[in-house]
């Protein structure tokens, strides 16, 4: 059949007037996210594909360093057509810094907490420790004397190590690197005693005696770490480090479109597939709705804010 292109025009309207009914924009919807490779990246892409069948609106996922993704976001029109897929750092940045261009709360509308990633307390495997209770009781034994590896801070591996020291109330000195891959490398050298540390990122130093994993920081037992018990379970309660990931849109962003944009993700991660892929990837799907997101944020804002306040950090 021939189209003519006036008739392809009245189609071009017609399956944008339809977007629009769904509530979503007629043009491409971008994920702006981190480099390539990373899990941010992986969510993304995962959840771009698995969208655009459902929406029926090709996804894109852009990739950014930094806080890109989330400077690119906020500045967007509130249509719905540009999201951003970031960890907590989207939140936790203005704790820390003093040149984060947005508010986190008030510049966002938060889609839904898509993912965790429970990370993993471990120490060199020279160290005489082998559970949490044992570690706490050689850190008050030589106060000042250990030492933790982190990466850049406000990161899981200098936020969790602090919230450690306050809660066992022991004396372990930071040891910062420019990420979490020298950090571990310092660690396997034996320059530092302990990390916090995403699970994929010990399992095979873990199986050659590197390093001993004495706990997963997750408030329970996870399935990418099973058998190993709660680091809150071996004398410190309440102890949790979470890697949470999850979607933004501009604030102002109509309730429907983010409801549907909501709708969309949660579809995708909810499936069985998907979520085999993501344990593959060192994560577990959460799947929020955006009214569970924004009292998630409220909370870590609250809860590590207190931490930064009472141990000084800057």
């Amino acid at each position: 059949m021939r189209i003519t292109a006036g008739l392809f025009s009245c189609l071009t309207l017609l399956a944008a007037a339809c977007a629009h009914g769904q509530n979503l924009p007629g043009k491409p919807i971008r994920i702006q996210t981190s480099e390539p490779g990373s899990t941010s990246d992986f969510l993304a892409r995962l959840l771009a594909q698995g969208m655009t069948a459902d929406l029926g609106l090709q996804v894109i996922v852009e990739n950014r360093g930094g806080l890109m993704a989330a400077d690119a976001t906020f500045r967007a029109a509130p249509d719905g057509a540009t999201l951003a897929l970031n960890g907590s750092s989207l939140w936790t940045a203005v704790l820390v810094r003093n040149d984060v261009p947005y508010d986190p709360v008030k510049d966002f509308a938060p889609i839904t907490l898509a993912a965790d990633a429970p990370n993993v307390l471990v120490v060199s495997g020279a160290l005489p420790v082998r559970s949490v209770t044992e570690l706490i009781a050689l850190a008050k034994s030589k106060p000042g004397m250990l030492n933790y590896g982190s990466g850049s801070t406000g990161a899981p591996s200098h936020f969790g190590m602090e919230l450690f020291k306050s809660m066992a109330g022991v004396d372990v000195v930071r040891i910062p690197y420019k990420g979490t891959g020298p950090a571990l490398t310092a660690l396997l050298a034996g320059q530092v005693q302990m990390m916090i540390l995403a699970p994929t990122a010990v399992f095979g130093h873990m199986k050659s005696g590197k390093l001993t994993a004495l706990g997963v920081t997750s408030s329970k037992p996870s399935a990418l770490t099973p058998g190993l018990p709660t680091v809150a379970s071996q004398g410190l309660p309440e102890f949790e480090v979470a890697g949470p990931f999850g979607l933004f849109a501009p604030a102002k962003t109509p309730p429907a479109i983010v409801k549907r944009l909501n709708q969309a993700m949660v579809q995708v991660l909810v499936r069985p597939d998907a979520r085999e892929q993501m344990l593959k990837a060192g994560v577990e799907s959460v799947a929020s709705s955006p009214e569970e997101f924004v009292a998630y944020i409220a909370a870590d804002l609250a809860k590590w804010g207190q931490l930064v306040k009472a141990a000084g950090i800057k």
